[in-house]
């Protein structure tokens, strides 16, 4: 590789950084192609882009990012795969299920959103991450049960008040 294309590559994985909130660093090695092709089939429809980089190239992109990505560079050895995500948990979940047929892959680190997250022993943390859709849902939830709880008890307390009403109507008649 030409010190262009290498400066073309970084260039590639700089922007790529930059658009991304949910980056996780994975080892695919020891991976046959017909695993590699299942788990990128696995990850194409959970809307995961995984991309295999040279370590070199993506620790120059990551100091050429303004994101700060802590002390994930110095976790780059071996083979690493990077995967990209809209959702922060979308790419935990395709591992955590791929690894149920194989014991790769291995979670080398993630950043998700400004968080930095090292070791394979983080990923049930990252697989019970809920998305912003997931977040709002809960939030418009527990907003409305109040009002619910009112509206309900107006309902039952109007019941209630009526029947009250009518039965001293009656005895006093």
């Amino acid at each position: 590789m030409t010190r262009e294309e290498k400066s073309q590559v970084i260039e590639e994985l700089t922007a790529q950084l930059a658009d991304s909130t949910h980056i996780y660093l994975a080892d695919i090695s020891g991976l046959n192609a017909g695993h590699t092709s299942d788990l990128r089939r696995a990850c194409f429809k959970a809307n995961v882009r995984l991309a295999v980089v040279k370590n070199t190239l993506l620790v120059k992109a990551m100091e050429a990012s303004e994101k700060d990505f802590g002390n994930l560079p110095t976790i780059l050895k071996g083979n690493t795969s990077v995967m990209y995500s809209e959702t922060g948990n979308a790419p935990a979940k395709v591992i955590k299920a791929f690894r149920k047929k194989s014991d790769k892959p291995l979670l080398k680190g993630a950043f998700i959103e400004e968080a930095i997250y090292i070791g394979d022993e983080q990923l049930d943390a990252l697989v019970d991450i809920k998305s912003r859709e997931e977040l709002i849902g809960d939030i418009v939830a527990l907003l409305q049960s109040p009002a619910k709880n009112v509206v309900s008890a107006l309902k039952s307390g109007g019941g209630k008040l009526a029947g009250i009403l009518k039965t001293l109507s009656e005895k006093e008649g």
